[in-house]
Order: C-alpha cells, then sequence, then structure tokens
C-alpha cells in the first residue's frame, strides 16, 4: 500500500481575500508546499510578499466573471474574504452587504470557476467561523452568512461531484487577525473566550494553513461536503 499523497506542489490556488490575515497565511503554505498562488483582494496587500495579484470585488458579477475569464488553470479555489461590522449589521442595507460578500461572494466565485476547477478535478475550500455553529448578537449578518455557508457547502459538494469537484470548509477559532482585534481588546470578551479554549489562547493564522493545504491534496479525496473546527478544541469544550 502507497503512503497518503499530500502533495499540492504544481497546483495552481486563488485565494480570495488573499491580501491580509487568514488568506495571506494559506497564500504563504501553498506557496511553500509548489503550488502557483494568486492572490484576490479589493485592495493591494500592505506588503508585496512576490503573489500574483488580481483585484476583486466578490460583490461584483462582473468582476469575478471576469478574474474567470483571465484565469487559464485553477486546481483550488478559497474563499476567504470577509468583513463584519460590530452593531452595525441589524441594519438591513449592511447585514445584506455583510451577507453578500461571504455568501454570495461564495456561490459567485464557485459558479464562475466551476469550469476551470471541472477541468482539473479540483476543489474548492470555503471558510466558515466558529458562528457557524453560535449566535452573535452584534453581528447578525456574519453570524448568518457563517451559519449559511456550512449549508452552501453541503449542497455544492452535492451538485459539483458530477464534475469530480470537492467542496469542502474551515471553521476557523479564535484567530490574531486585524478582524478579531476588537475583540480580543475587550477584556470581558476575551476573558470569555479564553476560559472557554481548551488552549487558553488565541490561534494563528498559519496554524489554519495545513488544514487547506490538506483539504487540496490527494490524501483528503474522500472529504466532501465536510466543515471541519480547527478551533483549538472551544467547540468541544
Amino acid at each position: 500500500m502507497s503512503a497518503p499523497d499530500f502533495s499540492v506542489s504544481g497546483k495552481h490556488v486563488l485565494i480570495s481575500g488573499g491580501a491580509g490575515g487568514i488568506g495571506t497565511a494559506f497564500a504563504r503554505a501553498f506557496r511553500s508546499a509548489g503550488a502557483h498562488v494568486t492572490i484576490a483582494d479589493i485592495k493591494p496587500p500592505a506588503t508585496d510578499e512576490g503573489f500574483a495579484f488580481r483585484p476583486l470585488d466578490v460583490r461584483s458579477d462582473e468582476a469575478v466573471k471576469a478574474i474567470a475569464a483571465g484565469t487559464k488553470r485553477l486546481d483550488v479555489l478559497i474563499h476567504c474574504a470577509g468583513r463584519l461590522l460590530r452593531h452595525e449589521e441589524h441594519k438591513p442595507e449592511v447585514f445584506m452587504d455583510v451577507v453578500d460578500i461571504h455568501l454570495g461572494g461564495n456561490m459567485r466565485l464557485a459558479s464562475a470557476f466551476r469550469p476551470h476547477l471541472a477541468t482539473t478535478k479540483g476543489c474548492i475550500i470555503n471558510i466558515g467561523s466558529m458562528y457557524s455553529y453560535f449566535g452573535a448578537s452584534m453581528i447578525p449578518g456574519y453570524a448568518a452568512a457563517k451559519t449559511a455557508v456550512v449549508g452552501l457547502t453541503k449542497s455544492l459538494a452535492l451538485a459539483y461531484v458530477e464534475d469530480g469537484i470537492r467542496v469542502n470548509a474551515i471553521a476557523p477559532g479564535w484567530i490574531r487577525t486585524e478582524i478579531s482585534r476588537i475583540g480580543r481588546e475587550n477584556p470581558p470578551f476575551n476573558d470569555k473566550v479564553l476560559a472557554r479554549l481548551p488552549t487558553h489562547r488565541w490561534s494563528e493564522p498559519e496554524e489554519l494553513a495545513g488544514t487547506a493545504v490538506f483539504l487540496a491534496s490527494p490524501a483528503a479525496a474522500l472529504i466532501n461536503g465536510a466543515t471541519i473546527p480547527v478551533d483549538g478544541g472551544y467547540v468541544a469544550a
């Protein structure tokens, strides 16, 4: 029996929201593993690390179609683009905008790149959240979208399997990124998170990257429609 194949060398990877946080950590990991990485974001990264960059607003049908039309090959599509606006998401227009970025953008990218991924028998990796499992009074749009990402992942896994495309998701735990900074700097919230976390610390974006590389590799060939919590044991606590 041969050893499992964890290689992603030579694969072409596109990461939306790749200009910071989790997206950048994924880009670094895939490049280190020998993949060709393109990051797409609404603005360029603050520091140029040599990644191919494409400007992209995932809320725009035209922008998503354009980036797909300009892409010759794709093996791995990762949707990391996102935002949250504490206390503002109870406004319907803000709620819908946040949902559109996380959920609508996810569907636009998946649909636009389905032909590419069918050709390479590639995969999609979506990004959920701890709020895929719990409510969030201050950010209902974000929580609703991240809950829906789990359902969309299952649905696309069933729809795209006929093309040989796998669709999975990662649900990050409490990660040290700019989007979580306000929470980390709020002592009551920070203390509540750390008290439940078995690790008793916020995790680094790089600690998620191994799961993404694994899901993109041949070793994960039988994993489809799954959302994997990578959370330091928070959901289990």
